[in-house]
């Protein structure tokens, strides 16, 4: 996977966990987000990949 569509795929990861905790956020500048938001999608994210990391070690 190329640098390009690492960084496609981390925004987009983004994005769908700013929408699971409803934190409005958009394609460009995010510099209003309060430190709440910020970390609500930060925590969101690394839920996610726990979440996904536990289900493939099951898999195995």
């Amino acid at each position: 996977m190329s640098k390009r569509s690492n960084k496609q795929a981390l925004e987009q990861f983004k994005m769908e966990a700013a929408r699971d905790v409803g934190v409005d956020l958009s394609q460009n500048y995010n510099g209003d987000l309060t430190s709440k938001q910020a970390g609500s999608i930060g925590g969101q994210m690394v839920k996610k990949m726990v979440e996904d990391y536990e289900n493939k070690m099951k898999e195995n």
